[in-house]
């Protein structure tokens, strides 16, 4: 598919050079910075009418609340994947095939958080296939990783209609499950990919490139997570992949030894 092979590298803390690059609701505190102006976000996203915005986009809290309830008790992540599956809180339940929960071990050192599931993702129920979902493994390749030992998963768990951007109450409608995933998995470092995962997970409406480069802890257990850009914005802009490898060097190095 034309996929570069990337290769893992050992490279000493801060070092991000091209030398080591292949080629061209909780809150989150920042502990480390190391902004980069660096501009480019998924533009495959269609705009969604403003009237549609504004219909959408208070949630409605009683059926949050619902969700909130439905998850308070589940302690795996076989039985979240059933009330996920239930689910009518808002509605894309209408519109979809099928929920994407997510993919990967019950406890997993790395978890990649996308934005939303697209038509291919919504025809198989998985995370991150096509062609994103080839470079997103190849990513994880190159971390000496297979996606069998990470955890994939995405904001929300229907596909908007055309692939447009995620609303704020359909995020907060699936709010609760992202909440209790990352509770269930335990990950040791986060990686955000894309802007909506990225601004959602860290109550921000910065732009993606002022969130890459920096480490924050992620809720009460203080998870390193760190930004990046979406796999499917690196399929338009390839020159941009130096930049991915340094933010995965990065949340590499946040791992505990």
């Amino acid at each position: 598919m034309g996929i570069t092979q990337w290769v893992l590298r050992d490279a000493p803390d801060g070092d991000t050079t091209a030398q080591n690059m292949p080629d061209q609701t909780m809150s989150a505190r920042m502990v480390s910075v190391n902004p980069e102006d660096s501009a480019g976000e998924d533009a495959s996203k269609k705009p969604t009418p403003v009237v549609e915005v504004l219909k959408q986009s208070v949630p409605k809290r009683t059926q949050v609340a619902a969700v909130q309830q439905s998850v308070s008790d589940v302690i795996s992540l076989d039985a979240l994947r059933v009330r996920v599956a239930e689910c009518t809180a808002c509605e894309l339940a209408a519109s979809r095939t099928q929920t994407v929960f997510g993919e990967g071990p019950d406890q997993a050192d790395w978890l990649f958080i996308g934005e939303a599931p697209g038509q291919q993702e919504d025809r198989q129920g998985k995370p991150f296939v096509g062609r994103a979902g080839g470079l997103l493994t190849q990513m994880i390749r190159a971390l000496d990783k297979t996606r069998e030992q990470v955890f994939i998963l995405n904001t929300l768990k229907c596909r908007p209609p055309g692939n447009r951007d995620p609303l704020p109450a359909e995020l907060k409608a699936c709010e609760p499950f992202l909440l209790k995933q990352i509770q269930l998995i335990q990950p040791k470092v986060i990686v955000a990919l894309g802007k909506t995962s990225a601004q959602a997970l860290l109550n921000s409406d910065q732009a993606l490139g002022k969130l890459r480069g920096q480490v924050y802890q992620y809720g009460p257990d203080s998870i390193p997570l760190i930004v990046s850009y979406h796999p499917a914005y690196l399929l338009r802009q390839p020159t941009d992949k130096g930049k991915v490898w340094a933010d995965l060097l990065l949340a590499h190095r946040q791992l505990p030894v």
